[in-house]
């Protein structure tokens, strides 16, 4: 079966009316668009024309507001039920009398969903580029990540990811309840944890759970002369147990910037230039992400409530040490900040 009627099945088939990439309509604009591509005169068999005012017009505007719409549904929709799973209180009453498999089975819904809208985009550009001879549905996928419409981009996809692994560890079983993903699982390469996710042949998703700050601290480190290790002796034992481990880079209350990229939290703070105090939505809109170099990328990051549990879980004693050198420097933050507040209030 072609991916086309897949997909369309796919979308017909689910309860709730979701917004999807429209694959048939944007294969009949490209199916126009080649007709007139290829009664171009001058038409080279190379490449694609300077001007295609069909494809401009309405190819990209279409597939960019279908996919603001798919990307716009699935965060609100993963959101609102991990919300619910993390809740406290009334609210978390309410969810204990809710029925897990139903939980775990939306979950998987929404991954399901999240997928098959990135394999329809896939498609959609890589048709688009053999019609025309170019590389532009390629640089759309650019694009489309600066303007935070790329799925697979979204933390969220992330959490719910962490949640079925949480809720699987869990001890709320139920033999009535489905089965989780078989090919989503927190596995190890070179000693470094990702997230690992495969539910079709034509895709598989990881997510790097390192921090290329700490991992650019400890390479920093491997440099330093003697004696600037000497003067930097204290700082190095309190943080020792990062080099020690195995897992030294391994996220630690992780956030995700916009861009998609995960740092620990107060990593991103000082990638930012702002304190714990402050918060990274203080972080000025000039602040680049580490690695990606992009602006803007901190006032909207978003704590990784769920990955945070399944990391404290899968490394309990790696994380008790993290805690303990996290609450150091978090004192000696919030301590400088009340300083400076009480200085600036009595005009010091």
């Amino acid at each position: 079966m072609k991916f086309c009627k897949k997909y369309q099945e796919y979308m017909q088939g689910q309860q709730k009316q979701l917004p999807a990439v429209d694959f048939k309509k944007l294969k009949k604009i490209l199916k126009k668009c080649r007709k007139d591509f290829e009664s171009h005169q001058d038409h080279d068999g190379q490449s694609c024309p300077h001007h295609c005012p069909l494809c401009d017009g309405t190819f990209f505007p279409s597939l960019v507001k279908e996919m603001s719409a798919v990307v716009g549904c699935f965060n609100k929709r993963a959101q609102k039920l991990l919300e619910l799973h993390l809740a406290s209180g009334f609210r978390k009453y309410f969810m204990l009398q809710k029925d897990h498999a139903a939980l775990i089975q939306e979950g998987k819904d929404l991954v399901t969903y999240a997928l098959i809208n990135a394999i329809a985009v896939r498609k959609i550009l890589k048709k688009y580029d053999k019609i025309h001879y170019s590389k532009q549905g390629q640089a759309f996928k650019s694009k489309a990540q600066s303007m935070h419409i790329e799925i697979l981009q979204s933390p969220w996809l992330c959490e719910l990811m962490a949640f079925h692994i949480n809720l699987r560890e869990t001890k709320v079983k139920s033999s009535k309840a489905p089965a989780l993903f078989e090919g989503c699982s927190l596995t190890f390469d070179d000693d470094k944890p990702s997230l690992s996710c495969e539910l079709f042949d034509s895709i598989k998703l990881d997510i790097d759970l390192t921090c290329s700050i700490c991992l650019l601290f400890f390479h920093d480190l491997l440099f330093i002369s003697a004696y600037a290790v000497l003067r930097m002796r204290a700082c190095i034992e309190l943080q020792s147990y990062r080099y020690k481990s195995v897992k030294r880079d391994t996220v630690f209350d992780p956030v995700s910037l916009t861009c998609g990229h995960i740092f620990c939290y107060m990593c991103a703070c000082s990638a930012a230039s702002v304190t714990i105090v402050d918060g990274l939505k203080a972080a000025k809109p000039k602040e680049k992400c580490p690695l990606c170099r992009k602006t803007g990328v901190y006032e909207g990051a978003l704590h990784l409530e769920e990955l945070n549990i399944l990391l404290s879980r899968s490394f309990h004693k790696y994380w008790e040490q993290r805690l303990q050198t996290e609450r150091i420097e978090r004192i000696r933050q919030v301590k400088e900040h009340w300083e400076s507040q009480c200085r600036a209030f009595m005009g010091v």
